[in-house]
């Protein structure tokens, strides 16, 4: 008979693709994890893993296995929350994600508005950037997330629009932002942009490849960063120019690129900023919460998004 160890051990080992490290995450032995594995395989009647050098890799029935796997334990976990509301929402510990540009003006005021319903609670906001948020959520550590979309997957999904944040280009040179910037203006300026890790998932440059489609050019960076806070600071330097989310730049230019200005893109160009939990998950009164305040906040300091009339 299967059990959550058993499947927690097969993921584990699935994700790392060896047994020595799935033992290391878990904090159990390696032996004991290699007799999860072998009892799983026995109750199944098929080998999950071959063993390739020092590591493993699925098999067919092990790939099958992952996606049944990944929502026995989310529904598993979504059971003990739910068992666990009442008294979380009071004493325990709320999380929630957030991708990292958000948090820059948004994150302190979500928490202020969680601690001012619930003063005892314990608040974790979770994430960098949205993928990373994504990957919490797929396996099962957090609950919901606000992330921006044009990379999510909405794979098991539930992906609801609240806002859009206009990205714009930002300059220390008065003449670079006295007008619009087009797609042409962009392809030759020198830019600092932040999100380096993510680079290829991340939504800016996703929007801002999709508007240069038109031109056969990618935005050329000369400077790459992790935080938007050093791209910022390095443009009051006058070293590049950046896009950015309109609010972040409220929030950072007065405070580190006090002599920057900023200017639309043209056409404009927006971040879509989105709650998304799993689809069909039973969330738990804090989570509902988290979402309620979470979008109440974004939606006063960006572009708001309802839903149509008559949507799910």
């Amino acid at each position: 008979m299967l059990s959550l160890h058993q499947l927690r051990c097969f993921l584990a080992t699935y994700e790392h693709g060896s047994l020595t490290a799935a033992a290391d995450e878990l904090g159990y032995a390696q032996p004991s994890v290699s007799e999860q594995i072998r009892t799983l395989e026995k109750s199944i009647g098929t080998p999950l893993f071959h063993r390739v050098g020092r590591g493993v890799v699925p098999t067919t029935a092990g790939e099958s296995l992952r996606p049944h796997a990944e929502r026995t334990l989310a529904a598993a976990a979504d059971a003990e929350r739910a068992a666990r509301a009442v008294t979380a929402l009071e004493t325990g510990t709320v999380r929630f994600g957030m991708f990292g540009t958000a948090r820059l003006y948004a994150g302190a005021g979500l928490v202020a508005d969680v601690l001012a319903r619930h003063p005892h609670v314990r608040v974790e906001l979770i994430g960098q950037n949205s993928t990373d948020v994504q990957e919490q959520l797929r396996r099962g550590w957090i609950e919901a997330a606000m992330i921006a979309v044009p990379q999510v997957s909405s794979e098991g999904m539930q992906v609801t629009p609240v806002a859009r944040d206009e990205l714009v280009y930002i300059s220390s040179d008065p003449e670079r932002v006295a007008r619009p910037v087009t797609a042409t203006r962009l392809a030759a300026a020198t830019l600092v942009m932040a999100e380096t890790t993510w680079r290829a998932e991340d939504s800016t440059r996703i929007v801002l490849r999709q508007m240069m489609h038109e031109t056969g050019q990618n935005p050329q960076t000369r400077i790459e960063v992790e935080d938007v806070e050093t791209a910022v600071e390095l443009v009051g330097m006058g070293l590049a120019d950046s896009v950015i989310p309109r609010g972040a730049v409220e929030a950072l230019l007065p405070r580190l690129a006090p002599k920057a200005r900023w200017a639309p893109l043209r056409p404009r160009q927006y971040d879509t900023i989105a709650i998304v939990h799993r689809a069909n998950a039973t969330l738990s009164p804090a989570t509902r919460l988290m979402i309620e305040l979470a979008t109440a906040r974004i939606q006063a300091i960006s572009e708001p998004i309802h839903p149509r009339r008559g949507a799910n």
